[in-house]
């Protein structure tokens, strides 16, 4: 069947949304002649801006009290649109009754959260241990085969990347400086996260000419780092962080959104994973991952029941050894 017009609905977390873009090139190969829209929340439409595949967005809000009158906003603007596939990247009731509300004929997601009768295709979830890469690809498999070895997409213009090392050269950092580029948090919470003495021992551990920038939505993820690293949490747009990792050397970070878009943006990477599953959300094709497979991980869990053994049997030494701005 050929469609005139698809509307896909994108993840809610940065991590998924890169680890979901393989899906959008794929559903303009399988479907030429279709126009592509992706509905995607304020960051992640920013997040997504430039890649292969998308011909247009809209845009909602995700803050909780605009959240009720944005489903009916959305679900009114979906009836007009004239959309004759909806494709579910979302598991949510909520994504499936939206798309229902507005008469998409043929709506394809995962039979999840109670909504298999708000969809005309509902897909079994996928396979414990499948990447969550190949989970997204697989939603595209009742129209054809997919692509066996995708790639994850993120644009990032040249002019994107000199503001970058505009704002690096203005925090002291010289063109000549290897740059790494640390993610202590982790917005899930602080399971996924290694303890903050690990990333000290590393960081002084690190030459002098090494500069190390910190980034991140919370401010607290940098107090108590050495006054060596630059503090950028806090003060750089979606875009200026894709940006800054771009044109940075390695990225040292936690189980999070900046990991995927570092292995998008293909960068030396190091990824330290605890309480979740690097075979199913681990850096897509690149970099190095650590992990112990402790017995009692993956607990999926946002904060550390007991002793937190996952992580902190993750040792400085190690994570210096894997880090290519050390050679």
């Amino acid at each position: 069947m050929d469609y005139k017009k698809i509307v896909i609905r994108c993840p809610n977390w940065l991590g998924d949304a890169v680890m979901a873009t393989p899906v959008f090139p794929e559903v303009k190969r399988l479907f030429p002649k279709a126009h592509c829209i992706a509905l995607a929340s304020d960051p992640i439409a920013e997040l997504l801006q430039g890649i292969e595949g998308i011909d247009e967005f809209l845009t909602f809000s995700r803050q909780k009290e605009k959240k009720r009158a944005e489903e009916q906003r959305m679900a009114s603007v979906l009836k007009e649109s004239g959309c004759d596939l909806g494709i579910l990247l979302t598991r949510s009731f909520s994504s499936a009754w939206m798309m229902w509300r507005a008469n998409i004929p043929q709506r394809i997601g995962y039979n999840d959260h109670f909504r298999r009768f708000l969809l005309t295709d509902a897909r079994p979830l996928p396979k414990k241990e499948e990447h969550d890469v190949l989970s997204y690809l697989d939603l595209l498999s009742p129209f054809g085969e997919v692509e066996k070895n995708p790639q994850l997409q993120l644009c990032v213009t040249e002019s994107e990347k000199e503001e970058a090392r505009s704002i690096l050269r203005s925090s002291g950092i010289s063109s000549d400086q290897k740059v790494l580029i640390i993610n202590p948090g982790a917005a899930y919470g602080s399971a996924k996260c290694w303890p903050k003495s690990s990333f000290c021992a590393v960081i002084n551990a690190l030459p002098e000419d090494v500069a190390v920038v910190c980034i991140g939505n919370n401010k607290e993820v940098a107090k108590g780092l050495p006054e060596r690293v630059v503090d950028l949490t806090q003060k750089t747009s979606l875009r200026e962080l894709l940006a800054l990792i771009a044109i940075s050397d390695s990225v040292l970070t936690n189980d999070s959104g900046p990991m995927h878009i570092a292995a998008a943006l293909k960068k030396d990477l190091v990824a330290l994973f605890g309480s979740t599953n690097p075979r199913r959300t681990g850096p897509w094709h690149q970099g190095t991952v650590i992990y112990k497979n402790v017995e009692c991980s993956p607990c999926y869990k946002r904060e550390c029941p007991i002793d937190f053994r996952c992580m902190t049997r993750i040792t400085p030494e190690e994570v210096l050894e894997a880090l290519n701005v050390n050679r």
